[in-house]
């Protein structure tokens, strides 16, 4: 009798066949032995982060703009399945065995130039009005817009080395991206921040802590002095309170 060779993903329970299948989303294959491709796997794991650190800043921070920058980035994830669904392109056939879905264009591409594009658009547009034109503050503004745009450069670059998209799939992502982000600044920026002082006024607004910050210049140097004010106060009050007992 032949020996029965089992396949890898494959699990027999109750007589049952139950074949398993990865979840894809956050998988990312490089080369053995490959550091630069080890580089840009590591690297392509970027839009999760930024994901993250949308839901920290929602759930500590709580401001309207950034809620709306947030279901930017999911709108232009559900265009991206739209768009991938409409065109249906396959990736490369290097990635064919592991990947089913469409390649066209590049989700991770399409991804990270909205990110990229919106944040210069916030710090060229929306904060023309800080005051504050020191060259610390300049250098600052160039040191994040410059890293967002050279994360969204290694990111594209690391999607066609690794093989998951071609050249075209992540050059017509970074368009949609594009696109979309200047699209979505203009609904925020001319639509919804008119409207941002009404909506924190609704209870549901108040229940949920949510504000608007849209008329502080810097939204930071606010909190810091704020905090710091009521630290102070409370000092002295609890001093005044020692004496008298």
């Amino acid at each position: 009798m032949e020996d029965v060779v089992l396949p890898v993903n494959t699990f027999y329970h109750n007589n049952g066949e139950i074949e398993w299948q990865p979840l894809a989303l956050t998988l990312v294959e490089y080369p053995k032995g490959d550091m630069i491709g080890k580089i840009f796997a590591m690297i392509s794991l970027a839009p999760f982060g930024i994901g993250a650190g949308f839901v920290t800043l929602i759930l500590f921070r709580r401001d309207l703009h950034t809620i709306a920058f947030f279901f930017g980035t999911l709108f232009n994830e559900l265009l991206n399945i739209i768009l991938k669904h409409l065109i249906c392109e396959a990736r490369p056939l290097a990635r064919g065995h592991l990947y089913n879905e469409y390649g066209m264009p590049s989700s991770h591409a399409q991804y990270i130039w909205f990110f990229s594009i919106y944040v210069l658009y916030f710090f060229v547009i929306r904060l023309h009005h800080i005051n504050n034109n020191s060259i610390i503050s300049a250098l600052w503004r160039v040191i994040i817009v410059g890293s967002c745009f050279i994360l969204a450069i290694l990111v594209s670059v690391g999607r066609v080395y690794l093989h998951y998209h071609t050249t075209s799939q992540v050059v017509v992502g970074g368009i949609v991206g594009f696109l979309f982000a200047t699209i979505w600044f203009i609904i925020v920026h001319r639509i919804l921040t008119p409207l941002f002082p009404q909506m924190v006024s609704l209870k549901l607004c108040e229940i949920l802590m949510i504000r608007d910050t849209t008329l502080i210049p810097n939204v930071l140097w606010f909190e810091y002095t704020k905090s710091r004010q009521e630290a102070r106060a409370r000092g002295r009050k609890m001093a005044s309170l020692k004496t008298t007992q």
